[in-house]
């Protein structure tokens, strides 16, 4: 469905109105129909700020170069605009080193381009030295997502990546995905770079899933729709899953993209066993499972009836464990994999009338996290995406009143679009997030609600 508001701002009969009612004017946000590029930020122009004392500078920038970018050394004149801005802010150690930032930021906060891009990278916290240092790294967290507010209404992105001072390397893939066009409904978010799983040599940027096997669990619509096709336009031969209900939509993504269809309801007894020997017999094995079938059964709790309850914890939860274990277990799931869980904004924040879809999405959150360090040695990254107001069938049937409001509550003022939650997704299905494991990444504007 298009959004009113837009279009009313498009509308030179009407523009003058919005205007006057203060009402905002969403940015028309840059997006990609095409897949990876060998040089993603070609002809894109890109600074580097660095912070005293920091030590990711030096693999930022041979990533911004690898990928294409053109770098600046500061902007000539006031005419000049940055696409992206990448900064090296490991060097903030103490409270007065946040001085560093508002140097750095300060003078180009009216010089960043509209839909650009800025990505920070600051020291991990949890491997600071000293209380002062962990407090002073996490409040560089507190300044980006503050940062990404303020630019939001330009189509901007911020992101902040906390890595590890022996994961520098592994940050080529990260630079690619957040300072591309990719990442445009990601946005002031949090992701860490560490060392734990191994890195694959060397990690394609073209094509970045070729020879790969992925499971796409509702695959049908939507989330999962947009999935299943991104993987594939990377070169990966898909299993589309859907439940038997939905057939002739699942056939129809299938021919599209040429994958196999698999029709299952994956909450069944049984269901994970026979899911395990399909993808055995079929394939040998699987390489990435996106975990994105959900309900919602939507009742206040004094008015939910206990099968409704236990119908969304099964789904959503129990049978994401379900399938994951016997995977595991049975060698299915390949060395080097890597499992993306769809978890929801409500995970993070709660929802009136959603106290089992919130408890099975932030369980999911719990899971990956603690998951992570258990899959690491196999080479296995599992991460969860969170996604916000996404333009989707079930926000089509909100109230219209409900809707246009829920699409302003973010720092972009507008609804995201299914394509960009596969985005990430399939970002974090690439070999070169292999620095990323065990987070959980929202997919949502930056929305107002939740942290």
């Amino acid at each position: 469905m298009s959004d009113l508001l837009t279009r009313l701002n498009r509308n030179p009969a009407t523009s003058a109105l919005v205007k006057a009612l203060g009402l905002p004017n969403p940015a028309v946000l840059a997006r990609e129909a095409g897949g990876y590029a060998e040089r993603p930020l070609e002809s894109r122009q890109a600074l580097l700020l660095r912070t005293d004392g920091g030590f990711a500078a030096a693999a930022l920038e041979q990533a911004l170069g690898t990928a294409g970018a053109t770098l600046l050394d500061g902007l000539p004149d006031e005419t000049a605009r940055a696409d992206v801005v990448v900064m090296d802010a490991t060097g903030c150690l103490a409270p007065g080193d946040f001085g560093m930032l508002y140097e750095a930021f300060h003078p180009i906060m009216r010089r960043i381009a509209r839909n650009g891009r800025v990505l920070v990278a600051a020291a991990n916290p949890a491997s600071a030295s000293s209380a002062a240092q962990a407090a002073v790294a996490r409040g560089v967290e507190g300044f980006v997502r503050s940062l990404a507010k303020e630019l939001g209404p330009k189509g901007i992105v911020a992101n902040l990546a906390y890595v590890e001072r022996d994961a520098v390397e592994r940050l080529d893939g990260p630079v690619r995905f957040f300072c591309g066009v990719q990442s445009t409904y990601v946005t002031g978010q949090v992701f860490h770079v560490r060392p734990a799983v191994a890195a694959p040599q060397p990690a394609p940027a073209f094509k970045a899933l070729a020879g790969k096997v992925a499971l796409v669990t509702g695959a049908a619509k939507g989330i999962g729709m947009a999935t299943a096709e991104r993987l594939a336009q990377e070169g990966a031969q898909v299993v589309a899953l859907d439940m038997p209900g939905a057939a002739d939509d699942l056939h129809n993504v299938c021919l599209r993209i040429g994958a196999v269809p698999l029709m299952m309801d994956i909450s069944a007894p049984g269901a994970p066993a026979r899911l395990c020997e399909f993808l055995t017999e079929r394939f040998g094995g699987v390489d990435i499972v996106v975990h994105n079938a959900g309900i919602t059964r939507d009742r206040t709790l004094a008015n939910m009836k206990r099968p409704l309850w236990d119908m969304v914890i099964n789904v959503n939860l129990a049978s994401v464990m379900a399938i994951d274990e016997q995977m595991l277990a049975r060698g299915v799931m390949r060395d080097g994999g890597r499992i993306v869980c769809l978890s929801s904004v409500s995970g993070v924040a709660g929802n009136f009338g959603q106290t089992n879809y919130a408890a099975s999405k932030a369980a999911l959150i719990g899971y990956v996290a603690a998951q992570a360090p258990r899959l690491a040695a196999r080479g296995i990254c599992i991460n969860a995406v969170a996604p916000g107001f996404i333009e989707t069938a079930m926000t089509d049937a909100m109230p219209f009143m409900t809707r246009e409001v829920g699409r302003r509550l973010n720092s972009l003022k507008q609804g995201g679009q299914p394509r960009d939650v596969a985005e990430l997704i399939t970002f974090l299905a690439t070999p070169g997030a292999c620095g990323i494991s065990g987070d959980t990444i929202r997919v949502c504007g930056q929305g107002f609600i939740g942290a």
